[in-house]
């Protein structure tokens, strides 16, 4: 009997495998263990995220969702209220060029590449990724320094699930509650003093005379936190990983920084960070003989599509000459990642000074550990060992 778990973290640790029984035979799959439906194809996926109307982001879009957030953020609210929040936080995203963000993250990254230069082994994620990510965040944001390292820690917890529980245990909570807070208190000083920042810029954000409410840009400053942490430091560790694994890839990187950009969106398609999310079925629905009635949930396995033979050959090689151009490493349809430029520039800079710094490095521990979340796959460290 098949079994889906993605709370098993032998799992995340080569979740293809079950990917391609899904795809190969179980397209459309009850998962007990998950309490939802999985669709595994590029095709089915595709449809979805192009479907709000059937599947509905509105009751949340994480696979456990934190109390309180769904229906009230970018990523987890239908049209028209998507619509409106996407276009006022974009709005306030274009006030700032992605042009201010080259010259910080250059920075970040040289110095903390200055700090690892001599050493033997490092940890990509403890050491440059979440950090860069960290300073980049507090940039845009100009956030005051002094509590960096408990944002990073509760975003890192936000993300992650219980293993056992199947849910989100009481410091995954406890984090939510935190950053909701420590958001809140951002968006009040913010509001008495302005700044030239990407916060000041949601505050007063207006189209036709509308702005965000106050909760709202608190929930949008909360998610963007423990995504833009999350997400981006997880989509660097992977990118690492798989230049490590493949050293001719990161040799031709190397020999040739301007091969980095198709290179990332191999990575995305490969190993993609953002592996899963929810949708809530709104009319009774057919598909691959099943039936998934309405008030379901279902699970998009982006990883799944990502490797789906159907739609890309040999799928499971990493070929950074593929140019993917259509993976759901950002999702996909109206919930596309609204900060996917600002994470391939800021990942182009990141890894043209990293690949300039250290060209040759292997990998120390063949067994990762993982990040436990029901969403996001990415290594919990990734030791590297220069050669």
């Amino acid at each position: 009997m098949f079994r889906f778990d993605p709370y098993d973290p032998a799992f995340d640790a080569d979740p293809f495998p079950a990917y391609r029984v899904l795809r190969d035979e179980y397209p459309c799959f009850w998962s007990e263990e998950a309490g939802m439906w999985v669709l595994s194809r590029y095709d089915d996926i595709l449809a979805a995220l192009t479907n709000w109307k059937t599947y509905s982001s509105a009751k949340g879009n994480l696979i456990d969702e934190f109390p309180g957030r769904a229906g009230s953020t970018l990523g987890s609210s239908d049209p028209p209220r998507h619509d409106r929040l996407r276009a006022l936080i974009q709005s306030a995203m274009t006030k700032r060029a992605l042009d201010h963000i080259l010259e910080p993250a250059r920075d970040s990254i040289r110095g903390h590449l200055a700090e690892v230069r001599e050493r033997p082994t490092f940890d990509f994620v403890a050491d440059l990724g979440s950090k860069v990510t960290v300073d980049l965040l507090f940039y845009l944001f100009a956030m005051p320094r002094d509590q960096a390292d408990e944002v990073r820690d509760n975003a890192v917890l936000m993300v992650q699930t219980d293993a056992q529980t199947r849910q989100k245990a009481p410091e995954h909570l406890a984090a939510f509650h935190w950053m909701a807070d420590y958001a809140e208190k951002l968006v009040q000083d913010r509001k008495k003093n302005p700044g030239d920042d990407l916060l000041s810029n949601f505050i007063t954000a207006e189209i036709d005379g509308e702005k965000l409410l106050d909760k709202e840009v608190q929930l949008t400053v909360t998610t963007l936190i423990m995504a833009g942490i999350e997400s981006l430091s997880g989509f660097m560790g992977m990118f690492a990983l798989n230049l490590a694994d493949y050293p001719d890839a990161r040799r031709a990187l190397a020999a040739d920084p301007s091969l980095i950009p198709d290179a990332m969106e191999e990575s995305l398609r490969f190993n993609t960070s953002a592996q899963r999310f929810k949708r809530c079925i709104q009319v009774d629905t057919e598909l691959h003989g099943q039936t998934m009635k309405a008030g379901d949930f279902v699970m998009l396995c982006y990883g799944s599509g990502n490797r789906d033979e159907r739609m890309f050959t040999d799928p499971d090689t990493y070929d950074i000459a593929r140019r993917p151009k259509r993976h759901l490493g950002f999702g996909g349809g109206v919930h596309s990642c609204l900060g996917a430029m600002l994470a391939r520039v800021a990942c182009q800079v990141v890894f043209e000074e990293f690949l300039k710094a250290i060209p040759e490095f292997t990998r120390v521990d063949q067994q990762l550990p993982w990040v436990p979340s029901s969403n996001f796959r990415s290594p919990r460290v990734l030791r590297l060992e220069r050669s």
